[in-house]
């Protein structure tokens, strides 16, 4: 599988609607002229800020605003108590980056209240970063992906610091792009920049020629281990398949990505929020699978979901033992699950070249990762200190400690696969406890950033 960025952008532009997937390959233009390169769909919504029921009307889907992700989280208490991230950094990785992203975080912020962070710093540690090129699709889509990362961590501890890793080669297929990342990141660690570092990209493990090339890679999450950085990473947006070496196909058999499957990251997967415009919730949250939802995939089913299923390459870590029965002997992910449906998804504000500027609909894990982040920080806030490796801690949390169960949907995934052949793999179903569609579950803002401090 290769996810790389699990991201997903969508609207509408003549009524278009585009399915989402999330392997990163060479741009491709639909008849209708659309340019869509893999990973990366997205249409204008508007110059003005939309609310939730003008996407519905327009656009048949639901969009959010940071007051709505905000609510649904539970974060107004921490907010009242002076815990908005106030003293933390939060580390966000990202090839390219943007040319247009301290400004679109000024217009993100003004346009919905927030206030700008105390701190917003770009550096690019693994060499410099080749000029922008809005012809460039691979380019165009980073862009997305780092508007969508910054905007969203910041929207939930407004207080944090930002810090964005720019890296110069983009990360396509197994190792490729991984070397640049892992200097970067070794390089914030070892300097002790950030208390959290956000990952929305990752390689699906089968695109990885052998266990020693992922191995080779690991300095970095080891090393945030060793100096308490916590690490999370996006689980992937094809559910239980993943995009596979070949242009445009995907994986017939379950599999996961690295480096959410790493043991020493804190995986993000995905869920479906349903929200009114106070941003309370109209219905449970679900796992998010919007591969049959003909207004997202098309006509025909696509993978789009939240990533999970057990690691080929990982055993099953200790902090595991207690879910073993479903994990088998191997690690299995997500750990934790966040907002990633696209009917659903949140509202960003991009000015890249090459694009209209303006609002866009986000979705994907490539949205809960940072979100996560988000609460990540206000905890170091609140316990005065980075929290590190989160995964022992947070598979030892008891029943009311900010841990909230999903057990509606699951992750299987379906695709027209060769000779016009409808593929099905098979996923996981949310279920009471630990599962392999949405981890422990989704989190309580408020009562989580206590446990954890």
């Amino acid at each position: 599988m290769r996810f790389v960025r699990s991201f997903a952008l969508i609207g509408a532009l003549a009524c278009l609607a585009i399915p989402a997937a999330s392997a990163r390959h060479a741009s491709r233009t639909d008849d209708n002229g659309t340019v869509r390169p893999s990973g990366l769909h997205r249409v204008f919504v508007g110059r003005s800020v939309p609310t939730t029921a003008d996407c519905e009307q327009a656009f048949k889907i639901a969009c959010y605003a940071p007051a709505q992700i905000q609510t649904a989280y539970d974060m107004a208490p921490l907010y009242a108590a002076n815990l908005d991230g106030t003293g933390a950094t939060i580390a966000i990785v990202d090839a390219f980056g943007s040319p247009t992203i301290k400004r679109d975080l000024e217009q993100f912020d003004g346009s919905f209240g927030v206030p700008a962070p105390p701190g917003f710093q770009i550096i690019t540690p693994a060499g410099p970063i080749p000029p922008f090129d809005k012809h460039d699709g691979t380019m165009r889509g980073w862009a997305g992906e780092t508007t969508l990362d910054v905007e969203w961590a910041h929207a939930m501890a407004p207080g944090a610091n930002i810090l964005l890793v720019e890296t110069p080669i983009p990360e396509t297929k197994g190792v490729e792009g991984f070397p640049e990342i892992v200097k970067a990141e070794n390089y914030v660690i070892d300097n002790g920049l950030a208390d959290v570092i956000s990952q929305s990209f990752g390689a699906t493990e089968p695109t990885f020629p052998n266990a020693a090339a992922l191995t080779d890679l690991r300095s970095a999450v080891q090393n945030a281990e060793v100096r308490g950085v916590t690490m999370l990473a996006s689980s992937g947006d094809a559910g239980s398949s993943g995009p596979s070496d070949a242009h445009g196909a995907y994986y017939p058999i379950p599999t996961v990505g690295w480096p959410a499957s790493d043991p020493l990251v804190t995986a993000v997967g995905g869920t479906h929020l349903q929200l009114g415009a106070d941003g309370n919730r109209t219905a449970p949250d679900e796992v998010w699978n919007e591969s049959f939802n003909k207004t997202i995939a098309g006509p025909k089913p696509s993978p789009i979901a939240g990533g999970g299923g057990v690691s080929m390459f990982f055993d099953r870590p200790n902090f595991q033992d207690g879910v073993a029965s479903t994990t088998g002997i191997r690690r299995g992910i997500p750990d934790i699950s966040l907002s990633a449906a696209v009917d659903g998804g949140v509202l960003i504000y991009e000015s890249t070249p090459g694009q209209k500027s303006g609002f866009y609909v986000a979705g994907g894990t490539s949205e809960a990762s940072p979100l996560f982040s988000g609460v990540v920080a206000i905890a170091v806030q609140k316990a005065g200190h980075a929290l590190g490796f989160l995964n022992p801690t947070l598979y030892g949390l008891t029943a009311g400690s900010g841990i909230v169960d999903v057990t509606i949907g699951d992750n299987h995934v379906a695709f027209v696969g060769k000779k016009g052949r409808r593929v099905t793999v098979p996923g996981y179903q949310a279920v009471t406890g630990f599962d392999l569609a949405s981890g422990l579950g989704t989190v309580d803002g408020a009562l989580l950033v206590n446990a954890l401090a």
